[in-house]
């Protein structure tokens, strides 16, 4: 391009900045990078306030982690025009009123499309929407987890400014998922109400999650949280109750141990992710012995079903290759955990628990306990149907339940 710059982009970064003193914006989003940094795909642009600031939350897209940085207005207009001259070839704005499409060829010609949002209000246009009403409504997006918070930065997960590590950019992604996760299932369990409450996480490693739900429960919710994180290794349990303590946290503590030989009561909220083969049965069953009201178990390492499975005549020509019959032994034997569940007076979800962008082990078996209790001859006859039909002989969950 020449350094002339075009009215077209003038106007379009004008619209851009207009948007946000408007409090009309929605999402900006540049991309067709063209810079020197050939991880970078694009970047995504959305209004936010933060500790009573209006700023600008800008996402930075690389192809294998994504990087967020506020930036207050008065930046935005500098910032915009130079990712236009020089890094990205394509923008989309949208507004509670328009849509606008810019595109730059690659002799530097730029092509502006305009037109109105499809999705905005009938009965009113964006000047009828008062800056009142925008500001209020991004007020009112629900944050799970903030990134000022001291744990973040104490594990490694933020820098001394609050901004997130690029390398801890996905265990940041898993730290927010699994508090969405886990504050849904606290509002239908009622748990919020409880005076105090005991959470048990076993196989807490590094403890990124077991700090994450003493903290959403202790300054969000502000009840009282007794939470136990379990963990085999000593080296882990002796360096997460060294930053309990730097941190001066109250109603947490590790111990060494594993959970099939750990003694556990009353228990609300049993956590354990990763829990390989039997462990994740060992953990169900705890659960349930203990009464908690949500069970949490993300399962990996499927050993014990896979040598018993009898592949039917129909399905054998499918179950040949190993990798599916090894998803089909994943299917059945966490189909099962959920089937034993229900049986015992749980409300049952599988679930990808966050994407595979972001880890293997990505599936989530989440139990709440039931209100009410139900006939759950029909659920066990399906169990006992589907061991037929693979030749099941064993499964570690239904032999603990006894």
């Amino acid at each position: 391009m020449s350094n002339a710059i075009p009215s077209e982009l003038n106007n379009f970064v004008l619209e851009c900045t207009n948007a946000l003193i408007d409090n009309t914006l929605q999402r900006l989003v540049f991309a067709k990078y063209r810079g020197d940094d050939t991880e970078l795909k694009r970047v995504a642009l959305r209004p936010i306030e933060l500790k009573g600031q209006r700023l600008v939350s800008c996402l930075y897209e690389y192809r294998t982690n994504h990087i967020t940085k506020n930036i207050e207005l008065d930046a935005l207009k500098k910032l915009c025009q130079q990712w236009l001259e020089t890094d990205f070839q394509s923008a989309h704005l949208i507004t509670l009123e328009w849509e606008i499409q810019l595109s730059i060829s690659k002799k530097g010609k730029v092509l502006i499309n305009k037109y109105r949002n499809k999705n905005a209000p009938k009965n009113k246009g964006a000047d009828d929407l008062s800056a009142t009403e925008a500001v209020s409504h991004n007020r009112s997006k629900k944050r799970f987890v903030e990134q000022h918070r001291p744990y973040l930065r104490e594990l490694g997960i933020t820098d001394a400014n609050g901004e997130i590590i690029p390398s801890m950019s996905r265990k940041w992604k898993q730290i927010n998922k699994f508090i969405e996760v886990l504050s849904r299932a606290i509002d239908q369990t009622g748990l919020a109400n409880n005076n105090e409450v005991h959470i048990a996480d076993f196989g807490s490693g590094k403890a990124y999650l077991t700090f994450a739900v003493h903290d959403y429960f202790v300054d969000k919710l502000q009840v009282k949280t007794q939470v136990t994180g379990v963990e085999l290794r000593q080296g882990l349990v002796d360096l997460c109750n060294q930053t309990a303590s730097k941190l001066a946290l109250t109603g947490i503590k590790f111990e060494q141990g594993d959970v099939q030989h750990f003694k556990a009561q009353g228990i609300n909220i049993m956590i354990a992710l990763h829990a390989c083969d039997i462990a994740t049965d060992y953990a169900l069953h705890m659960g349930i012995r203990t009464g908690a009201d949500i069970i949490m178990c993300s399962p990996c390492c499927h050993k014990q079903i896979r040598p018993q499975m009898k592949s039917p005549q129909l399905l054998a020509p499918l179950l040949q290759h190993g990798i599916h019959m090894g998803q089909e032994a994943e299917m059945v034997t966490d189909g099962l955990r959920a089937l034993l569940l229900e049986a015992h007076g749980y409300d049952t979800q599988v679930f990808e628990f966050i994407s595979l962008e972001h880890t293997s082990k990505n599936k989530m078996i989440l139990a709440q306990k039931r209100k009410h209790p139900r006939d759950n001859s029909a659920i066990l006859q399906q169990i006992a149907s589907i061991k037929t039909f693979y030749g099941i002989e064993h499964q570690c969950l239904e032999t603990l339940l006894g």
